[in-house]
């Protein structure tokens, strides 16, 4: 797999991995914590070298999962992880990026990693109580101690990534951007561009709604946080499949699957976008790590351009509680 530059000079996979699945938000994990190290140490068999986690996963127990799988590894690879959330008894009851609450994480989550530096460390979601200038400006002691070597955001607004940016580099902006998750695109993008900041997709296959395996009909598990979200209601799910099946002709005729074309058509936005699918089997590793191959033509990456906007999205990305932790 060829490799892609974030900003700062920041060199990873055009590819990454989202480890968040192994270990919260889509259900029962079908394997056990040996077969998600045997996953994510294939990752880097398939030429994945970007990882990504966080304290919140879990609580704790992800970032623990992905310390130890790829502690043998350490050298090959970057990890990105986050902070922002306040955490009581394993769980997370709102935000706070507070300096010390920071500071606190950061030395856990090295812990946690088994290592001496977190590659890329993410404000998880813009605390609204905490001036994002103490933000970048905690961050930037971290990196100067050693601890961290770059900052990132993740949905934060445009405004709010050029304060961050005026205090201290941003690297990344993680946030949602996909075939049918277009917000980035008339603010943020520009400015990233503008700035030299990378973004890092997550969800980009929304969900698992843009590889063709989900429908109207799909029987979501206890714990499957797609229950909750507007997007996946049986009757957003039925109204959405124009989206999907007209990706599935193109992936049918270029020989590959529809969550290639999905990946494919994200890469081809900019040289400086790296999505980050999740999952939790070694072949979809392989089938992610393929769509870097897959060519898109102009008149191709025009026509999945104006697709959201041709067929409609039904459903928001989030639910209510979580839309207002966006930032806008």
């Amino acid at each position: 797999m060829h490799t892609r530059t974030l900003g700062q000079g920041l060199q990873v996979s055009a590819i990454g991995l989202g480890a968040m699945g192994m270990s919260q938000s889509y259900g029962p994990n079908p394997g056990s914590r040996a077969d998600m190290i045997d996953v994510l140490r294939s990752a880097v068999d398939h030429g994945v070298t970007f990882f990504d986690t966080a304290e919140v996963y879990g609580p704790y127990v992800n970032e623990e999962l992905v310390g130890e799988a790829l502690a043998p590894l350490r050298e090959q690879v970057v990890i990105a992880t986050k902070f922002g959330w306040r955490i009581e008894g394993n769980t997370s009851v709102g935000l706070d990026s507070r300096p010390e609450q920071i500071r606190r994480v950061a030395d856990a989550s090295l812990r946690r990693l088994r290592t001496d530096v977190i590659d890329l460390f993410y404000q998880h979601r813009v605390d609204p109580d905490v001036p994002i200038e103490d933000v970048a400006g905690t961050v930037a002691d971290l990196v100067r101690e050693g601890k961290v070597r770059h900052f990132g955001l993740s949905e934060a607004s445009a405004a709010t990534i050029r304060r961050a940016h005026a205090v201290f580099p941003v690297t990344a902006l993680q946030s949602e951007y996909s075939l049918w998750t277009r917000d980035p695109e008339a603010e943020v993008l520009p400015t990233l561009a503008e700035l030299g900041i990378g973004l890092v997709p997550f969800s980009p296959l929304g969900k698992g709604f843009l590889t063709g395996t989900v429908d109207q009909s799909t029987a979501f598990a206890a714990g499957d946080i797609r229950a909750s979200i507007p997007r996946f209601s049986e009757q957003n799910r039925a109204a959405n499949q124009a989206l999907v099946a007209h990706v599935a002709v193109l992936a049918a005729a270029k020989g590959a699957t529809p969550g290639q074309i999905a990946l494919a058509w994200l890469l081809a936005q900019q040289p400086w976008i790296v999505p980050i699918p999740g999952t939790r089997r070694t072949a979809r590793i392989a089938e992610n790590a393929g769509a870097s191959a897959v060519p898109l033509s102009a008149d191709e990456r025009a026509d999945l351009d104006a697709l959201a906007q041709r067929v409609g999205v039904s459903g928001d990305r989030y639910n209510e509680t979580h839309m207002a932790y966006v930032n806008r």
